[in-house]
């Protein structure tokens, strides 16, 4: 798999477990390490979720802001200091942390959210709220974007 897509819903026990779904780990399995990295999103009541490679480039990245810079502190404090490194059981769960749970309202269950290179981890209702809306902005705006070019046809 190239890239983390789709929607899946799955059930979180009173641990905490959840199952990551398939695809999202098999994308995982090809990358530097199998670890997901998962923190609280500063836009929205959700969890954002990477690989090391993603982690890796914001760290990269943060040399690029001035040092001590508000933007700079803020990055590294939004997605570096409350970010949670998760390890998968043998039966591909991982345990969502208390504290990430209450953030993002979720209980029972969770909406996986492919994003590309990341994913997010959504409240089911919340996230529908959160989808329609979004569609709606786009479609109001009339949103295009213009494709990058593949590496196929450079």
């Amino acid at each position: 798999m190239t890239a983390l897509v789709g929607r899946h819903i799955c059930r979180i026990d009173k641990k905490g477990r959840v199952s990551i779904p398939k695809s999202f780990r098999e994308f995982f399995s090809t990358k530097i390490s199998e670890d997901v990295y998962v923190y609280p999103s500063f836009k929205y009541y959700a969890l954002e979720a990477c690989g090391e490679d993603f982690i890796s480039q914001v760290v990269s990245s943060l040399n690029t802001l001035d040092i001590f810079s508000d933007d700079q502190d803020d990055v590294a404090s939004t997605i570096l200091e409350n970010s949670v490194k998760l390890k998968y059981d043998s039966d591909g769960r991982v345990i969502l942390p208390k504290s990430l749970l209450k953030y993002s309202k979720i209980d029972t269950k969770a909406v996986f959210v492919g994003r590309g290179i990341t994913f997010q981890i959504w409240e089911p209702s919340a996230y529908e709220m959160h989808n329609t809306a979004v569609f709606e902005r786009a479609r109001a705006r009339g949103l295009t974007f213009r494709l990058k070019e593949s590496r196929e046809e450079k």
